[in-house]
C-alpha cells in the first residue's frame, strides 16, 4: 500500500476499496513476515547466513555461483521481472493504448470488476473449459499411451506420429479445427450428414462452441501427455504386475490398483502443466477457431485480456485482469500441491 499512498482509505473511495486495501496490507505483512521468520529461525538455531557448503562438488564461496547465474538473472530481470512490475503499475492507472497521458485511479481497475457480470461469466467459462481440457485430455492420453505401449510391430513409428501434434502451434491447431468444424463446409458435419443425416452448428451455437475449443486443445496437448505416460509405463515394475496376475487380479484390476498409483507422480505433473496450458496457451486456438464467440461462450480470461487491452485499448483494466489471472493460477497450483500432492506415490 505504500507505493499507492494508502489511496484506498481516502474519503471518496467506497467500502469495497477499503476492504481491498486491508487485503493488500495483509498480503504485504505476509510477504514481510515470511523472510523475517526465516531469519529468526536461523538466528535461534545459530546457523550462519553465509555458510559455505563443504560437500564434494560444491562451490567454494558465494560469489562464483552468482557469476554463473548472472546472464540468466539479467535476462529474467529484463524480460520477466521488469514487465511484471510494469503490469502492476499499469493496473493502478487509467492508461489507453497509444495515448501519451495516464491518470492514477488507485485500485478502481480491480474493484470495478466486482460489478461486472460479464467478467464473472468469463471466469466460469475459463474454469469449465480448463477443467474439461485437463480431465478429458489426461484420460484419453493415458488410454492411447497404454495402447501405444503394447509390443507390436512398428510401435516406434506410430509413437512418434502420436507426439507430432504437440509440435504444432495453438494457432495452427485452431485453423485445422476451423476447417474441420466449419458448419457449412467442414468435414465433421459432412460425415455426420452422410451417416446420420444431422448437422451440428459447432461454431455458431453457444452451447456447442466450447466443445470445439476443448477438442482442439485436447488434441493439441495429447502428444505431450502421451510422451510422459509412455515413459511412466516403461518404469512400472513388471514383477508387480506378474505377482498380481498370479494372485488372480485381472487386467482391469492390475491397471487400477498398480499401474495408475505408480503413474501418480506423472499424472500430478501433467495436471499442473495442462492446467497452465488451458489457462494461457489456448489463446491462439480460440482466436482463430471461434474468436471468443458466439455470445462470449468461448471467451476465456486470457482472451478477454487481449480484447480489453488491444481491441478496446484499455491497458489499465487489462493489466488488472492479468494480475487476477496470475494469482488464480498460482492459487490453483498451491491447492493442487496441498491436496493431490499428498496422494502421489513415489516408488513401489
Amino acid at each position: 500500500m505504500l507505493p499507492l499512498n494508502f489511496c484506498t482509505f481516502e474519503q471518496e473511495h467506497d467500502i469495497i476499496d477499503q476492504v481491498f486495501g486491508v487485503l493488500l496490507i495483509a498480503i504485504g505483512m505476509a510477504i514481510t513476515l515470511l523472510p523475517a521468520r526465516w531469519v529468526l529461525t536461523r538466528l535461534l538455531n545459530k546457523q550462519s547466513f553465509l555458510a559455505v557448503d563443504a560437500s564434494p562438488g560444491a562451490f567454494k564461496g558465494i560469489i562464483l555461483p552468482f557469476v554463473f547465474l548472472a546472464p540468466t538473472l539479467i535476462i529474467l530481470a529484463v524480460f520477466l521481472y521488469y514487465p511484471s512490475l510494469e503490469t502492476f503499475r499499469l493496473s493502478t492507472l487509467l492508461a489507453r493504448l497509444g495515448a501519451p497521458r495516464t491518470a492514477f485511479v488507485c485500485v478502481d481497475n480491480f474493484t470495478r470488476l466486482v460489478d461486472d457480470s460479464t467478467y464473472f461469466n468469463t471466469v466460469v467459462v475459463t474454469l469449465l473449459i480448463s477443467l474439461a481440457i485437463v480431465v478429458i485430455g489426461l484420460i484419453l492420453s493415458l488410454f492411447v499411451a497404454v495402447l501405444a505401449y503394447q509390443p507390436v510391430k512398428g510401435a516406434r513409428i506410430y509413437r512418434t506420429l502420436l507426439i507430432w501434434p504437440y509440435a504444432i502451434s495453438p494457432v495452427v491447431a485452431g485453423v485445422i479445427f476451423l476447417l474441420m468444424f466449419n458448419p457449412t463446409g467442414g468435414i465433421i458435419n459432412y460425415g455426420l450428414d452422410s451417416v446420420f443425416g444431422i448437422q451440428i452448428p459447432w461454431l455458431n451455437d453457444p452451447s456447442v462452441a466450447p466443445w470445439a475449443v476443448i477438442l482442439a486443445s485436447v488434441w493439441k496437448s495429447m502428444g505431450y501427455n502421451i510422451l510422459f505416460y509412455i515413459a511412466g509405463l516403461q518404469n512400472v515394475p513388471k514383477d508387480l504386475l506378474e505377482a498380481a496376475s498370479i494372485d488372480g487380479a485381472n487386467l482391469v484390476r492390475r491397471f487400477l490398483q498398480i499401474t495408475i498409483p505408480l503413474l501418480s507422480p506423472i499424472t500430478f505433473f501433467l495436471v499442473i502443466t495442462n492446467l497452465t496450458y488451458a489457462f494461457f496457451e489456448t489463446f491462439g486456438t480460440i482466436d482463430y477457431l471461434t474468436g471468443g464467440g458466439p455470445l462470449n461462450s468461448t471467451t476465456t480470461m486470457m482472451y478477454r485480456i487481449y480484447q480489453i487491452g488491444i481491441r478496446n485499448n484499455d491497458l489499465g483494466k487489462a493489466a488488472a485482469e492479468s494480475i487476477i489471472l496470475f494469482v488464480m493460477v498460482i492459487g490453483l497450483t498451491v491447492i493442487q500441491f496441498r491436496t493431490s500432492g499428498n496422494q502421489v506415490t513415489y516408488g513401489a
